[in-house]
């Protein structure tokens, strides 16, 4: 009951984002719509290498690539990082890529998320394609977003996996771009068993109170004041709606901060606001999924 549930929220938060997107188009589909939006935030942005990209020490965590679920005999496939010699069973995170896919970076940040006391589990929402243009990620977001169902499934077997297979006694979600949409819809499809859950700029996000009202999970969000997608005014309704409904919430609007801000990759990059919300997301991911009693 719990998994149909969420998947019932899944589906009501994407109608209701795709209404918001795409009200009035004939000849757009929803998917068309969210990736046009999508598209034009990142219109003057490519994945770029950056000396401001931080990394661990190549001994400070394993890594593997995995196979965490199938669906219809495709396999789910993603990067599993673990910090080296750790104790176990340490808790669990979900990392959801931006909208460029499984690249580089998001290995990196998985890395990252690793050294800080993780089982960290990259998922690949576009099934091992990789964007290194805005048409590229464009093309491959909209054939996602055509498919949600799969990505449900995707990120709810990401959920299992931890759990069963790694045994961590906990499991969060955090994703950037695209994925902090899917951070979210991950808390909704999962939303009496993820113990925590980070969004950064998601677009998609619902300011629904009975959407939003299911959730058991603290929230905590990052975005930029200079976003549009989703604006300043989108985000203080979603914080009013998740408030209003009695949720666990640290939600934080960076002043002169766009879309992307905290990607070092890309061409948004801001320094000040991406090193401070890495200090709040560690202190959060900290709190709610490591510190005991």
């Amino acid at each position: 009951m719990r998994k149909l549930l969420g998947l019932a929220l899944v589906t009501a938060l994407l109608a209701v984002s795709c209404a918001i997107i795409n009200p009035s188009s004939s000849s757009q589909t929803p998917a068309d719509g969210q990736s046009a939006a999508m598209a034009e935030l990142h219109k003057d942005d490519i994945p770029v290498a950056s000396p401001a990209a931080k990394d661990v020490a190549a001994d400070a965590v394993i890594t593997e690539d995995v196979t965490y679920g199938t669906l219809n005999e495709a396999p789910f496939t993603g990067y599993l990082a673990k910090p080296t010699d750790a104790p176990s069973p340490l808790p669990g995170l979900i990392v959801i890529q931006e909208w460029w896919g499984l690249n580089d970076n998001i290995r990196t940040m998985t890395r990252r998320l690793a050294a800080e006391g993780y089982t960290a589990l990259a998922v690949d929402l576009y099934d091992g394609e990789v964007a290194n243009t805005r048409d590229e990620a464009k093309t491959l977001v909209q054939a996602a977003i055509q498919n949600s169902d799969r990505l449900t499934d995707n990120v709810v077997a990401a959920y299992h996996y931890l759990t069963d297979e790694q045994q961590v006694p906990k499991v969060g979600s955090i994703g950037w771009c695209f994925g902090g949409s899917w951070s979210l819809n991950t808390a909704l499809a999962l939303p009496t068993d993820l113990d925590a859950a980070v969004i950064y700029y998601g677009g998609q996000i619902s300011t629904d109170p009975a959407i939003l009202a299911p959730l058991q999970m603290p929230i905590q969000g990052h975005f930029g004041s200079l976003d549009s997608n989703p604006s300043p005014d989108t985000v203080q309704a979603f914080e009013a709606a998740l408030n209003n409904v009695g949720k666990d919430t640290e939600i934080y609007l960076y002043e002169g901060a766009n879309h992307a801000f905290a990607n070092p990759s890309g061409t948004r990059y801001n320094a000040e606001a991406a090193d401070l919300s890495w200090e709040r997301t560690i202190a959060f991911l900290k709190q709610h999924l490591q510190d005991h009693g």
